[in-house]
């Protein structure tokens, strides 16, 4: 309906303070975290339903197919992806998507919201967004402030104006932003009761919010629309013009419109929401047990108290006994253990292990493509072992490579397999020799995944050593 809320899904970020579960490569809000699903996929849920249209998506190259496929798994089909050339902070996100919904609906009202937020009760939270509602069609920026539970010194605040209440259950008019303050200034603020949690959500016309960056922004509106007009399209996705987006500065909305607008607005809101910023948040939302525990399906505690232990790893059992105040997280190639006081110094052990070049500060062992994924299983010199799972109907790209042989052997369905000019079907149990050079390619032509093993020999094993002929995804 033209009349209806178009949310606006922010999906870049980093996600390094839930190390080693998000990290660059597959970051916090594809993870599932929470509940059976990811974090984007609750949120594209959050807001779906009466009032709200398609979701417009903002990513980065590398999630574009995890984007589509985790809403294809919810139902969700979305107005748009764009996809951003290179991460630049939420400000030229949000005046991008403002300027890819004004081509086609001018007068569209849009809710931008981080895509790896939780909130408990989603019907309350879209009550309150349709309550902000009149405000935004009047031309004011809404912003949404949760009403604090604790002193929390990891969160941006918003002071009400005088005579605002933080309790209110309409928009209230805001004196200003607060940096993220230190626990004194913190507790001093709960006490006082006119303070709100930042929660980097906001509700606002497209008119409204470009009419903001010709005020207080008009370098950035230039380029981004210079990046926006030189879009393209590529397979359903919406690629804005590099070469306009690199001149695009780095910086939040916050910085550069919200802190300088006249026209701004606070909807307070207090049923309950956390932007999962650490491994203490996660204990928090996870309703730990009696003793304080959260554990996973394959992690113990005995004699714990006030406890996060999680395994992600197939066939590791986690077990803790007779510690306190702990965040143990397993993974097929990275344990994390950390005072759970002291989980917001994540960052610094991965800013270590990319000092020492290790792999895993950024990188899962498990990669994610558009036809599936794979793991690397072993890896010596000159050689490395993989399983590789191929989705029903996806297709690997005709490729080659330059030093590198590969055998592979079917464990699960059937491969369409195709070298040079032979195509051959391959059946569980049965095995292929891909000799150095060879245009190769694989596919799954049945109707569950195919899973095989790869055994790659040669002098160099990277993954940049692929010469792409034909791809199904356009990757170059």
């Amino acid at each position: 309906m033209p009349d209806d809320i178009t949310p606006v899904l922010l999906c870049g970020g980093n996600g390094t303070r839930l190390w080693p579960l998000s990290r660059k490569s597959y970051p916090k809000q594809f993870a599932q975290l929470i509940g059976s699903e990811s974090l984007f996929q609750a949120s594209a849920r959050r807001f779906a339903g009466q009032g709200f249209a398609a979701p417009l998506v903002i990513t980065g190259d590398p999630f574009r197919f995890v984007v589509t496929e985790q809403l294809a798994a919810t139902e969700l089909a979305p107005r748009a992806v764009v996809i951003e050339p290179e991460g630049r902070n939420t400000a030229p996100a949000v005046l991008a998507a403002a300027l890819v919904l004004a081509a086609h609906d001018p007068q569209a009202v849009m809710l931008v919201a981080p895509s790896d937020h939780v909130v408990p009760d989603a019907a309350a939270f879209r009550a309150a967004v349709l309550a902000a509602l009149p405000r935004a069609r009047a031309g004011d920026l809404v912003t949404f402030g949760i009403a604090p539970v604790r002193a929390e010194t990891g969160y941006g605040w918003l002071e009400l104006a005088p005579g605002a209440r933080a309790d209110a259950t309409e928009p209230q008019p805001l004196a200003r932003f607060v940096e993220k303050p230190d626990a004194g200034r913190a507790a001093a603020m709960l006490a006082a009761g006119n303070f709100l949690w930042n929660a980097g959500i906001f509700l606002f016309s497209v008119p409204a919010i470009l009419m903001a960056f010709r005020l207080h922004a008009p370098d950035m509106l230039a380029a981004v629309q210079r990046s926006v007009q030189g879009a393209v399209a590529d397979l359903g996705f919406t690629r804005l013009l590099p070469e306009a987006w690199a001149g695009v500065p780095d910086i939040s909305i916050d910085y550069a419109i919200m802190e300088k607008a006249s026209n701004l607005v606070v909807m307070p809101y207090g049923a309950g929401w956390s932007d999962l910023g650490g491994w203490q948040a996660v204990w928090q939302e996870s309703g730990p047990d009696s003793a304080g525990n959260v554990c996973s399906a394959h992690a113990t505690a005995i004699d714990c108290h006030d406890t996060l232990l999680r395994s992600e790893a197939e066939g590791l059992e986690l077990v803790a006994i007779g510690v306190e105040d702990i965040v143990a997280i397993a993974m097929p190639d990275a344990v994390l253990i950390v005072r759970k006081s002291d989980s917001q110094r994540v960052k610094e052990a991965v800013a270590v292990l990319k000092a020492r070049g290790a792999a895993q500060a950024t990188s899962f062992a498990v990669d994610h493509r558009p036809w599936g994924w794979f793991e690397s299983l072993a890896v010596g010199e000159r050689f490395q072992v993989k399983r590789i799972v191929v989705k029903p109907g996806a297709a690997l790209s005709l490729q080659s490579h330059m030093h590198r042989s590969e055998h592979w052997i079917v464990v699960a369905g059937t491969a369409k397999i195709t070298i040079d000019d032979q195509v051959r079907l391959i059946s569980e149990n049965q095995s292929v020799y891909i000799p150095l050079g060879a245009h190769h390619r694989m596919e799954n032509p049945g109707k569950l995944p195919m899973v095989l093993i790869e055994v790659q020999t040669g002098a160099y094993l990277g993954e940049d050593d692929i010469i792409r002929y034909q791809d199904d995804y356009a990757r170059k």
